[in-house]
């Protein structure tokens, strides 16, 4: 059974959790996505429009607003 939470919405969801600094270990690639923590973008009034604009990359956000990241871009659409 195909999972109706596929690669793109992992990759929103990774955005999302970035975006707004929730706690989590994130790591994205062409083949798998990894996210410990974070949060599923809240689609109410509006869907979240962020965007990654890098194929790879690794993130650590931690309590406190300290973000580590190899993703140096913007997150707008």
């Amino acid at each position: 059974m195909k999972s109706k939470f596929g690669k793109q919405e992992n990759i929103r969801a990774i955005t999302y959790s970035m975006d707004l600094l929730i706690p989590g270990f994130y790591f994205w690639c062409p083949y798998f996505t990894i996210r410990i923590g974070g949060a599923i973008p809240d689609d109410n009034p509006y869907k979240y429009p962020g965007k990654i604009h890098s194929s790879t990359g690794i993130g650590l956000v931690l309590p406190g607003y300290k973000i580590f990241t190899s993703y140096q871009g913007s997150y707008d659409a």
